[in-house]
C-alpha cells in the first residue's frame, strides 16, 4: 500500500531544503538538505548541487555531494569554486580520539573528497569568505586569556579533569534560546585560503582578542578584498542592557572601527557591497514603553565615512532577508506583505523600490546571479515546501520558474484560500484557511484555529513543525489568521496592541473566527485552538476568556508574565514593551493569561520543552499546576531534550500523535486513547 506523506512515519522522512548558495561564476547551486538519519531518530544534513537551468532548458537532477553520519550544513565558495562547509564528521587524517566539534571543511571545485582544513578547540560556529581574496573569517568560542589554541585546550582540560561545569556570570545574557553562555565566548580568527589542494587554511589569526561577550551571535562580512571584517558588536547599555552596534576590523591589524552606532537602535546583519563601497544593515527599535512600537528597517552606509540612511524610508517594510546586485546597482530583499514574502528590488541612489513577485509565495536565500539576469531563491507557501527558484531581476510581479529540486514535491490533501474581515476597530484581519478535500456545506469541517508566534511575524510561509496539512487530512479546516502585531500590514497594525496584547489580538481572532464559521464548508459547532510561544499565550488567553472552543493546545506558553519577564533569555527586549513588573505594573495586570485561571473552563493540552530557555519551563509548569487547582481536564506534555521548538523525529510524531488523540476525544467524542510510546 502506498502511504501519503502526511501519515506521521512519512512525513518524517520528507527530505527538507533548509538554505541556497550560488558559486561565483553563476554556474552551481549548493543547499543543504535534511532528512530523516539511518538511526530513525534524529535528522541528519548533506549538501546537494542543483543546476541553475530548469528541467524545460535541460537541467540536469540534482546530485548529492556529501555523506557522513554527523552531516553537513553552512555553506560557502571560495573564488576558485571549491565549496567550504561545516562538519562534526571525524577527520581521517588525525589520530586523536578527542570528540570532533564543529570544524571547516573543503570539497574540492573539480571533486574528489573533502578534506578538514581548519578546527578549534571550541569547535566553529561561523564563517564568512572574502568574495575577491578568499580570506576566511572563522568565529570559534575561547576560554578568556587563552592566546592560543593550545592555551584554549588546556583551559578546557582543566575544567574536565577537575569536574567543573560552573559558569561565573558578570554581566547578562547569561543563555540563549537552549544552550548556556559561557565559559567561553566567540572571537573572529581569520586565515588566507589553501595554498594547495593538499593543505588547510592558513595560519588561524585572532583578530578581536578582547572581545568577551561582545560577538555572542553576531553576524559578519568581509569586504571583497578581505581587507576589513564588519560585524556585530555588542556593547552593554546598564541594567542588564545591550545594544548591538556594527564594526570594522581590520584582518592585518587588528584595529577596531565604529561604523554604525545609535543608542536608541540596534543594527545587524552586515553585508557588504561587491565594490566594497557600503554597507547594508538592518536597523531596528524594540519600542519603547510609552511611545512607538517595534520597527524594522533596511540602512545603507558608506564604508569610508560611516554616513549611513534608510533604504525604505517611504515604505513601511521589514526586511527579513537582503542581496546585493553583483554590480553593486541594486538591492534585493524580502520582507512580510499581506500574508505573503514577495521578493523587491531597490535602487540605493533613488530609493525606488519594485515589487519582483506577483505570487502567493514566501521567499529566502537570495542569490542574484553574476550577469544581473536573475535573481536565484528558495520559494515556500503555505501549500508549498521549500524549493529552488530562479527569477527574473528586472520583472515587476514575475513568475518564479521552478528548478529541480532535492527536496520533497508534495500534492495538498484539501485546498488553501484566505478570507478576511473587519475588526471591532475597524482593521482589515486576514487570514489564510486550509480546507479537506471533502469540506462542503453538506460536509462541512470541524475548525481548528491555530495563532501564530512572534508575535511580530506574519503566517505567510510553509511550517515544517506547524504543518496545517497534517489536519487537514484527518479532516480539519484550519484558519491561519494575521491578527495586531503581525507584520505585512504597516505599523498601525503593531500599534493597535502595543502592550496590549490579551485584550485586542483577542479580539481580531475571535472576529477572524466568526468570519470562518460563517461559512457553509465549516462546523461551527465543532470548533478547537492551538498555538506555540505568542500562539500559546493567545490560546492561554482565549481559555480564560471563551468557552466557544471544544479544546485548547497550549504549546512553549506564557502563563504568569511577572514570572516570566525575568527569567526569559532577553528580558531586556521584553521590558521596552512591557517595562519591569514593579516598576510598571499596569501592563502585566492587563495581559497576564493566569490571573484569569479561575475562569477556564475548556480542556487544555499543555506542551512545553525542559530546554526551552526563551519561554522556561516554569512558565508551562505554573500553567499545569493552576489547571489541576481549578480541576480543569487538562493533560500535560512534557519534552526533557526539547527546547522552543519539538525538532526530534521521535518527538515530533508524539507530539502530533498526541495532539490528534486530544482532539479526537475533545472534537469528535471519541473515547481518549493514550499514543502508545507514552
Amino acid at each position: 500500500m502506498v502511504r501519503s506523506w502526511y501519515e506521521l512515519p512519512e512525513y518524517v522522512r520528507l527530505r527538507r531544503v533548509n538554505g541556497l548558495r550560488l558559486s561565483p561564476d553563476g554556474t552551481r547551486l549548493v543547499a543543504p538538505v535534511s532528512g530523516l538519519g539511518p538511526d530513525g531518530a534524529s535528522f541528519h544534513s548533506a549538501l546537494w548541487e542543483i543546476d541553475t537551468a530548469p528541467e524545460s532548458e535541460g537541467g540536469s537532477a540534482p546530485r548529492r555531494l556529501t555523506r557522513s553520519a554527523e552531516g553537513e550544513s553552512v555553506a560557502r565558495f571560495l573564488p576558485d569554486g571549491s565549496l567550504l562547509f561545516g562538519s562534526g564528521r571525524p577527520d581521517p587524517d588525525t589520530t586523536s580520539g578527542d570528540a570532533p566539534g564543529a570544524a571547516l571543511w573543503l570539497l574540492p571545485a573539480g571533486g574528489g573528497e573533502a578534506r578538514q582544513v581548519a578546527s578549534r578547540p571550541g569547535g566553529v560556529s561561523s564563517f564568512t569568505v572574502a568574495r575577491d581574496s578568499g580570506l576566511v573569517a572563522f568565529t570559534s568560542d575561547t576560554h578568556a586569556g587563552s592566546e592560543t589554541a593550545e592555551a584554549d585546550q588546556e583551559a578546557r582540560k582543566a575544567r574536565e579533569e577537575a569536574g567543573v561545569t560552573a559558569i561565573l556570570h558578570e554581566a547578562l545574557p547569561i543563555r540563549y534560546w537552549d544552550g548556556d553562555i559561557g565559559p567561553d565566548h566567540p572571537r573572529y580568527l581569520v586565515a588566507e585560503p589553501p595554498a594547495d589542494g593538499d593543505s588547510g587554511l592558513g595560519e588561524h589569526r585572532d583578530l578581536t582578542p578582547d572581545a568577551g561577550m561582545a560577538l555572542v551571535n553576531a553576524s559578519g562580512d568581509l569586504t571583497p578584498d578581505g581587507a576589513a571584517l564588519v560585524t556585530e558588536w555588542q556593547v552593554p547599555t546598564g541594567r542588564g542592557s545591550l545594544r548591538t552596534d556594527i564594526v570594522t576590523v581590520d584582518t592585518a591589524t587588528g584595529e577596531r572601527r565604529t561604523l554604525a552606532s545609535d543608542p536608541d537602535h540596534d543594527f545587524g546583519g552586515p553585508l557588504v557591497s561587491p565594490d566594497g563601497r557600503h554597507v547594508l544593515l538592518t536597523r531596528g527599535s524594540a519600542g519603547t514603553y510609552d511611545g512607538e512600537p517595534r520597527d524594522h528597517t533596511l540602512w545603507l552606509v558608506d564604508l569610508a565615512t560611516g554616513e549611513g540612511r534608510d533604504l525604505l524610508a517611504d515604505h513601511e517594510l521589514w526586511p527579513r532577508e537582503y542581496a546585493w546586485s553583483a554590480d553593486s546597482a541594486s538591492v534585493f530583499l524580502v520582507a512580510d506583505q499581506n500574508g505573503r514574502r514577495p521578493l523587491f528590488r531597490v535602487d540605493p541612489d533613488s530609493g525606488e523600490l519594485t515589487r519582483l513577485t506577483g505570487d502567493h509565495g514566501a521567499y529566502s536565500a537570495l542569490n542574484p546571479s553574476p550577469d544581473g539576469r536573475h535573481v536565484f531563491a528558495l520559494r515556500d507557501a503555505w501549500d508549498a515546501p521549500p524549493a529552488p527558484v530562479r527569477l527574473d531581476a528586472d520583472a515587476a510581479d514575475g513568475a518564479p520558474t521552478a528548478l529541480r529540486t532535492p527536496g520533497s514535491e508534495l500534492t495538498m490533501p484539501g485546498t488553501l484560500t484566505e478570507i478576511e474581515t473587519t475588526a471591532d476597530d475597524g482593521a482589515r484581519i486576514r487570514s489564510w484557511l486550509v480546507l479537506p478535500e471533502e469540506a462542503s456545506a453538506e460536509s462541512p469541517a470541524p475548525l481548528m484555529l491555530w495563532v501564530h508566534g512572534g508575535p511580530y511575524m506574519s503566517f505567510n510561509g510553509w511550517s515544517w513543525r506547524w504543518n496545517p496539512w497534517l489536519l487537514a487530512a484527518r479532516g480539519y479546516a484550519v484558519l491561519l489568521p494575521d491578527p495586531a502585531l503581525s507584520t505585512g500590514y504597516g505599523q498601525d497594525m503593531l500599534r493597535r496592541a502595543w502592550g496590549k496584547w490579551g485584550p485586542r489580538t483577542h479580539a481580531d481572532v475571535m472576529a477572524i473566527t466568526d468570519a470562518a464559521e460563517a461559512r457553509a464548508d465549516v462546523d461551527a459547532d465543532r470548533t478547537a485552538m492551538m498555538g506555540g510561544s505568542f500562539g500559546g499565550y493567545m490560546a492561554n488567553w482565549i481559555a480564560g476568556h471563551t468557552g466557544r472552543f471544544r479544546a485548547i493546545v497550549s504549546h512553549a506558553s506564557l502563563w504568569a508574565l511577572d514570572g516570566f519577564s525575568c527569567t526569559t533569555d532577553l528580558p531586556s527586549v521584553w521590558e521596552r514593551e512591557f517595562g519591569t513588573p514593579l516598576a510598571q505594573p499596569d501592563r502585566y495586570t492587563l495581559n497576564s493569561p493566569h490571573l484569569h485561571a479561575d475562569r477556564v473552563r475548556t480542556p487544555m493540552l499543555v506542551i512545553h520543552g525542559d530546554k526551552d530557555y526563551r519561554v522556561p519551563i516554569s512558565e508551562g509548569l505554573r500553567l499545569w499546576r493552576d489547571l489541576l487547582l481549578h480541576e480543569v481536564d487538562a493533560k500535560f506534555l512534557y519534552f526533557p531534550d526539547e527546547n522552543h521548538w519539538i525538532l526530534k523525529p521521535g518527538n515530533a510524531r508524539i507530539w502530533y500523535e498526541t495532539i490528534f488523540a486530544f482532539l479526537d476525544h475533545h472534537v469528535h467524542g471519541k473515547e481518549w486513547t493514550r499514543p502508545e510510546l507514552l
